[in-house]
């Protein structure tokens, strides 16, 4: 009992932050293009959630943490396959909910989060349910989003190796359909965009996590201990690396299947730590400590990355800075009885969310901050200049 309230204390505080968090940022442009763009299932959540709690943040942001908590529950469930003890099994749901990677799915409006969720409710009723519903489940998964194209080839791999021809044949198809609806393109000469793809993984994960997953799942291939999560993420791990020797590829689409193979992590380090004498268990304990306090540096570096303000030279430098100055930008302009502007494209998909619409009567030019020229916009954090602009009213004839 008291494992169920721990477990749930971790996801009411997780979902408290998150929440909180939606009030100090803005829409970032990949997320208003997202909501504004070409028409998808993702798309129609958004817009589904925005119509029941309003049109704010609150509203744009709600759909994906409530699937971060869910995610959470699932990751949950499904490690009792692979952890026989309570305790592992709350250790990897903390660790699940403080990877930046997740918790920046969790608050913004992408791909990654819902994919997330998606493996995750896979896995969970595999065994639950009956071969006719996973199938139609599937079938429904290519159709809505091409981030689960590597689940399908994963699978096609799995039951390759595992001799079974009609789920093979299935799978393939589901990919080939997928990749058929959105488009799969390998394009351009070799450029190198390994290291990159290396790096950004490094970020999403914390190093120390992503060296140890790779090796598990490396060690797992000698070892012969191949199950159907080591063959999805396996797949899509193997795939996206290849991919970047040739172009920079969406990370989004790759990072949820590693992220899902956390069970299998935590499954081969408390069987190496649990194997070993105490006095040889030291060097796991320091491997186990410096990972996660690197972890929670890394989460609160996600939480509190507006401080990084005030250390930055340029605060375009800052990685959430596209989340932030839209909001009280279209405050201060509706203060100013700006209803319309017309500016650069980013920013006009941005300030459309908080009813800013285009026109060419006003024309909003953004100034280097350091500009000694006439501002009529000036958005600060703790004193530290953020954005600088001018809005000049046009004669329209």
């Amino acid at each position: 009992m008291k494992y169920k309230l721990i477990l749930f204390l971790i996801l009411g505080i997780d979902a408290f932050i998150l929440f909180f968090e939606t009030s100090h940022i803005s829409i970032a442009s990949s997320e208003a293009s997202l909501l504004y763009g070409d028409f998808s299932f993702l798309q129609l959540l958004v817009k589904a959630s925005l119509s029941i709690f309003g049109h704010n943040d609150f509203g744009l942001r709600f759909i994906f943490i409530m699937m971060h908590i869910l995610s959470a529950l699932l990751m949950y469930s499904i490690s009792k396959q692979y952890l026989s003890s309570e305790r592992n099994r709350l250790w990897l749901v903390l660790t699940f909910v403080l990877l930046p990677g997740v918790v920046s799915s969790a608050i913004m409006v992408n791909h990654a989060g819902f994919i997330i969720f998606g493996l995750l409710l896979y896995l969970y009723l595999q065994e639950r349910v009956s071969k006719l519903f996973i199938n139609i489940l599937l079938f429904v998964y290519a159709l809505i989003d091409v981030g689960f194209v590597y689940l399908f080839l994963g699978l096609a791999f799995y039951y390759l190796f595992n001799k079974n021809k009609k789920e093979f044949i299935y799978n393939l198809g589901l990919f080939s359909l997928s990749s058929y609806l959105y488009g799969f393109d390998i394009y351009g000469f070799p450029r190198g965009h390994f290291l990159d793809t290396i790096g950004v993984y490094g970020a999403i994960f914390n190093p120390i996590i992503f060296v140890y997953i790779f090796y598990v799942l490396y060690r797992r291939y000698l070892a012969d201990k191949r199950d159907k999560l080591w063959y999805i993420a396996s797949t899509a791990l193997l795939f996206s690396l290849l991919i970047s020797f040739r172009q920079r590829i969406d990370i989004e689409h790759f990072a949820p299947y590693l992220i899902i193979a956390l069970p299998l992590a935590a499954q081969t380090f408390s069987s190496s730590y649990r194997v070993r004498l105490k006095e040889f268990r030291k060097g796991y304990r320091a491997i186990f400590i410096v990972s996660f306090i690197l972890l929670i540096l890394n989460t609160l570096l996600v939480f509190f990355n507006k401080e990084l303000y005030l250390i930055l030279d340029n605060p375009k430098k800052n990685f959430a800075y596209n989340m932030h100055v839209a909001k009280p930008l279209a405050k201060i302009l509706h203060k100013k009885n700006i209803l319309c502007v017309d500016t650069n494209e980013k920013m006009q998909i941005r300030l459309r969310f908080y009813s800013i619409t285009k026109c060419k009567q006003n024309l909003l030019q953004e100034l280097p901050l350091n500009s000694k020229k006439r501002v009529d916009v000036t958005i600060s954090y703790k004193n530290r200049i953020l954005y600088k602009a001018t809005v000049t009213k046009l004669n329209s004839k």
